[in-house]
Formats: C-alpha cells, sequence, structure tokens
C-alpha cells in the first residue's frame, strides 16, 4: 500500500455546510423551482455556446455578468424578476464553516502531511472563502479553478494540483463532497474519499491513511 503524504481537499461542502442548503435557501426565499432554474441554466448554455456556471468557475465570466445572463433567463421562465443582485449574500449567508473537518486538517498538518486545497471557485469570492479559516495557515497550496483557468473534474486540474504539491498523485488523497470530482482523482491515481458528512469522512480519512480513528 502506497503511503499517503499529503492531503488534498475541496473547499465547499467539506469546510463548509452542505452547497445544496444554500441554493434550497434561495429556492424558498424566492420561490423559485429548482427545475426553472435548471432551464435557465441551460437556455444561457445553448444561446452562448458555453455552461455559464463553468464559465464563472474558470474566471471568463465575471460574476456580475453571469447573474445578468440567469437573471434574464429566469425572467423569460417565470415570467416575472428575481432578485439577482441578492444572490452572492443569500447563498454566503447559509454557509457555515465546518470545524470538525477543518481541526482534523490542522492535526494532519501538525503531524507533518503536505496539505493543499482544490476548489471550484468564483473569482469575486475569494475574500469570502478565505476569510472563513486561516487557509494560508494550513494549506501550502491553494490551487483555486477561477485563477488557473480549469475546473474539477477536468485532470488537468488534479495534475497541476499534485505537480505544485511536489509529490507523485498516488502518494495524495483527495477529498470533495461530488461523487463525479472523486472519480476524476482516482481517475490520474489519487486516493481519494468522498465526503457525505462529518462522521463518514473522517473515519474514512483515517483509514486512508493507515490509523485508527481518534
Amino acid at each position: 500500500m502506497t503511503e499517503i503524504r499529503a492531503i488534498v481537499s475541496d473547499f465547499g461542502g467539506v469546510l463548509t455546510s452542505p452547497m445544496i442548503g444554500s441554493f434550497l435557501r434561495i429556492q424558498e426565499a424566492w420561490d423559485l423551482p429548482l427545475e426553472a432554474l435548471g432551464r435557465a441554466m441551460q437556455t444561457v448554455t445553448e444561446r452562448d455556446g458555453a455552461n455559464p456556471l463553468f464559465e464563472l468557475e474558470c474566471g471568463r465570466l465575471a460574476e456580475a455578468e453571469f447573474l445578468a445572463k440567469l437573471g434574464d433567463a429566469l425572467r423569460d421562465e417565470l415570467g416575472r424578476d428575481v432578485p439577482m443582485h441578492a444572490f452572492t449574500e443569500e447563498m454566503w449567508r447559509a454557509l457555515q464553516p465546518n470545524h470538525a473537518v477543518f481541526d482534523l486538517f490542522c492535526t494532519l498538518r501538525d503531524e507533518g502531511y503536505r496539505m493543499a486545497l482544490l476548489t471550484n471557485n468564483v473569482r469575486e469570492w475569494e475574500s469570502r472563502w478565505r476569510s472563513m479559516f486561516p487557509i494560508d495557515e494550513v494549506f501550502e497550496v491553494v490551487v483555486d479553478s477561477a485563477f488557473v483557468g480549469m475546473r474539477k473534474p477536468d485532470p488537468r486540474i488534479y495534475e497541476l494540483t499534485v505537480g505544485r504539491v511536489g509529490l507523485p498523485a498516488e502518494q495524495c488523497l483527495f477529498i470533495d463532497d461530488m461523487e463525479i470530482n472523486v472519480t476524476a482523482a482516482q481517475d490520474v491515481g489519487m486516493a481519494a474519499v468522498h465526503f457525505r458528512e462529518n462522521e463518514q469522512a473522517i473515519a474514512d480519512i483515517h483509514a486512508a491513511l493507515g490509523r485508527d480513528a481518534a
């Protein structure tokens, strides 16, 4: 069994409460059916020839432009205006830091594991998520999709991350709440844990490191 020497973690949904909670908050507050949001996203994708969320997370689309495009499509879909100017505030208001996992990562760092963060994110949100934890005190490598122009599950972003860590992929343990991202990490040779909830994920991390859970 290959020894794991580095931890590579996602941010949203691992170091925060589940992202779905934020979207549910918005749907309830604005009476916004999930299927309507999906259709609006598809409308923009078909019109522009690219998924606007993917373009946003790769830094090729500004947040304001993304919200304007989605707002226009939702107006056509619902026949009314949706307050997209409040989208970001509403979403982040629902997100809570996951201290249990962050504390584990602090312990692993202190034990000598290399620590990296690999996040699909938005350029304009950097100050928000970095303010939730002392990121640079724990993670020596931070790869943000919005600043490198690619996003999970593109294999290139995993290869970029392990290259910056400076270890072979098989010596890196990847943690993410999206199964498609976990599978992609495994495809490039990384060990991986699919985060579903704290107790399960923490136990799986310990198991992957060949140790008993505390």
